[in-house]
């Protein structure tokens, strides 16, 4: 048999193309994937936390001096669990004392913020109980933020919006993106994902605080795209679309293509930029770029031509310049 005639013999019961049909992925499925390095960091947070347990120093603290982690994701709990969770305390008694971090003001009050245990503590605050058994270990922001949000990504219960304002608080303990995507074991393209959220218009975010499933990170992005593209006219008639989308006869993953060719139909075009480009170059050698248009103002600057001091100085002035900014 010649090559011909084996290829057909293994395509012959093959689903013509134009008969295939794909469903669309929907609801969670449409997230950013938990990645291998995610859960490579998910590991290592689970053992960070019980190599904290064996070195703390256990205590009894007021359930009132407890506060939860600044960097949780998490803002909503099942009342139902809690209450579970509450009758076996008040049965057995806490097995498993929380895990917490000493933290004391300029004033000399101290509280505690809890790194691992949220579920334990606001049970006993469903018991009325005073106090609650803790181990008190010393770390600092960067681990609290790393250790509470790789421990919640891949939680199905937790939505890609409540993840996304937590990275966004979390994001000022790290130098940059980049090193926040590394440090959390995700992909700068699922990072970004995440924190789409923040450039969609009032009207969205406002839902999205009451019904924050409503939208996922990849339709947060893809809608994001679309609407930087056409401008003002395309968020009048996001505001339109997102109506149907909260009744709940839009999907979500449909939202940023019909978005886009609502724009079209109308024979809407992407707005002219005027964009300004600046080349930089260290002597003769070109090392880079600043470029200003409507939207952006962007300086990009090669890594091999920068020293370490020249970056640092970088770094500075760029926070210098926004620190006074509320």
């Amino acid at each position: 048999m010649n090559m011909r005639e084996r290829l057909k013999a293994n395509t012959q019961n093959l689903v013509p193309a134009a008969e295939r049909h794909i469903e669309e992925p929907t609801g969670d499925n449409n997230r950013p994937k938990t990645g291998i390095g995610l859960m490579t960091k998910l590991t290592q947070a689970e053992q960070r936390i019980a190599e904290l347990e064996a070195q703390g120093a256990q205590s009894v603290v007021p359930v009132a001096k407890v506060r939860p982690n600044p960097w949780q994701p998490r803002t909503r709990f099942v009342e139902a669990k809690l209450r579970e969770l509450a009758e076996s305390i008040r049965e057995v008694g806490l097995m498993q004392p929380v895990l917490v971090r000493r933290i004391t003001l300029q004033d000399g009050e101290e509280y505690f913020e809890l790194i691992a245990g949220e579920r334990r503590w606001r049970a006993h605050q469903l018991l009325e109980l005073e106090d609650i058994k803790v181990i008190i270990v010393d770390v600092t922001d960067a681990d609290m933020a790393v250790m509470a949000l790789t421990e919640n990504i891949s939680r199905e219960d937790l939505t890609d919006y409540e993840i996304g304002k937590a990275m966004r608080r979390a994001e000022k303990e790290f130098p940059d993106r980049k090193k926040m995507a590394e440090a959390m074991g995700l992909s700068r393209s699922s990072l970004y994902r995440y924190m789409a959220f923040e450039n969609l218009p009032t009207f969205m975010l406002e839902d999205l605080e009451r019904s924050p499933g409503l939208f996922s990170g990849n339709a947060a992005s893809d809608t994001n795209t679309v609407l930087k593209k056409f401008g003002q006219s395309a968020s009048e008639v996001a505001a339109d679309l997102w109506r149907q989308l909260v009744s709940g006869s839009l999907e979500q993953s449909k939202f940023a293509k019909l978005l886009e060719g609502s724009m079209l139909r109308r024979g809407a075009a992407p707005p002219t930029t005027n964009r300004d480009i600046h080349k930089v170059y260290a002597g003769k050698a070109h090392a880079g770029s600043i470029t200003k248009d409507s939207v952006s103002f962007t300086v990009k600057l090669k890594s091999a031509i920068l020293t370490e001091a020249q970056e640092e100085r970088i770094r500075s002035l760029i926070n210098e310049l926004f620190a006074d900014i509320p």
